[in-house]
């Protein structure tokens, strides 16, 4: 990320001169722990706050485009705050930000409309816990499209993430879940959205981090371009889907109240603090967040809705936290060949 760029792998800090730069250091550490905090209580909370706020009526279409129009003003903000939109827009050419983001934006508009209808029909904690399972299709494209290898206890890791992920599935379709809804429904509507939602997460993931690498487009100008071509992607499929007839026929924010605000700019400033999190702390900081808010959620739940997790999820959650803690802790490193 353009202007948040950590310390190179290896360096050594040259000792302090003074105690300002003491104090420095130490005013660095508390800003990463809030970006931390913020994190873990934003991802925890985004599946509760969506289904508390967000009623069943309001269209979907009209959700997913205020959340890519809060991006793009949360993305426009941080490149003029660090001095870099003038320069980047400068430079900016439509083929370019097609070849770069336009592939992958079409691809999180649609997984943004089938997190959407999941949030609604599974509870929050198996929403949680199901979502992890990007992380094994991140893998899978990453290797694909990058070349990106795994060691074996993060193949490990996936497999424990893949017994989880059927131990809820099996736990929701039976009818014994804690969501409280018709099981076909649950299934159909739950537990299969945010599968494919997951599938089309890793791919839009593997072609960012292509474009980043190959393109050299920074993270918040994919932010913005992405958010624009997804939401005209969007607009385009209202033309006749049954969502654009409801727009037409109800108005865009059918549905809405003040408080659908909540998990819209939520969302928006979720993403923002993913890049600033990466950046100043680092992927295995960024894995114990995850860890974390799965148990934000899970105490969110009990709380506001008073539902303890079902015997799955106690079943699934440890399975979900080992898994992504020994993926983070144990990361491919490249063998030197022998001469």
């Amino acid at each position: 990320m353009q202007g948040l760029r950590a310390p190179p792998m290896g360096s050594v800090d040259p000792p302090p001169r003074s105690g300002g730069a003491a104090r420095g250091s130490e005013a660095r550490k508390a800003r990463v722990w809030l970006y931390l905090v913020l994190l873990t209580l934003q991802y925890g909370s985004q599946p509760l706050v969506s289904k508390r706020f967000v009623g069943k009526e309001a269209i979907v279409t009209s959700l997913v485009l205020a959340c890519e129009v809060a991006k793009v003003i949360c993305a426009l903000i941080l490149l003029a705050k660090e001095g870099s939109l003038k320069r980047s827009f400068n430079q900016w050419t439509l083929i370019g930000s097609l070849t770069a983001s336009g592939l992958p934006a079409a691809i999180y508009a649609l997984q943004n409309s089938l997190l959407q209808i999941s949030y609604r029909n599974l509870d929050s904690l198996s929403f949680s816990i199901l979502n992890q399972t990007k992380l094994i299709f991140t893998a899978l494209f990453t290797y694909v499209i990058l070349g990106h290898k795994q060691s074996r206890q993060q193949v490990g890791a996936l497999v424990l993430l893949v017994i989880a992920a059927i131990l809820l599935s099996i736990g929701e379709g039976s009818g014994k879940g804690s969501s409280g809804n018709n099981p076909d429904q649950v299934v159909l509507l739950g537990i299969i959205p945010v599968l494919v939602a997951s599938v089309l997460s890793g791919l839009a993931s593997s072609l960012c981090q292509w474009a980043s690498q190959v393109k050299k487009h920074t993270s918040y100008l994919m932010t913005v371009e992405m958010s624009l071509i997804g939401s005209l992607c969007l607009l385009a499929s209202t033309h006749k889907s049954p969502d654009g007839e409801a727009i037409r026929k109800f108005g865009f924010f059918h549905g809405w109240t003040i408080w659908t605000l909540v998990p819209v700019t939520m969302n928006a400033v979720g993403g923002i603090l993913v890049g600033l999190v990466t950046a100043y702390a680092g992927g295995v900081r960024k894995g114990f967040v995850i860890v974390s808010a799965l148990l934000v959620t899970a105490l969110l739940q009990f709380v506001f809705d008073g539902k303890p997790p079902s015997h799955y999820c106690l079943l699934a959650l440890p399975l979900v936290v080992t898994s992504i803690i020994i993926y983070q802790k144990y990361p491919y490193i490249e063998r030197k060949k022998k001469d």
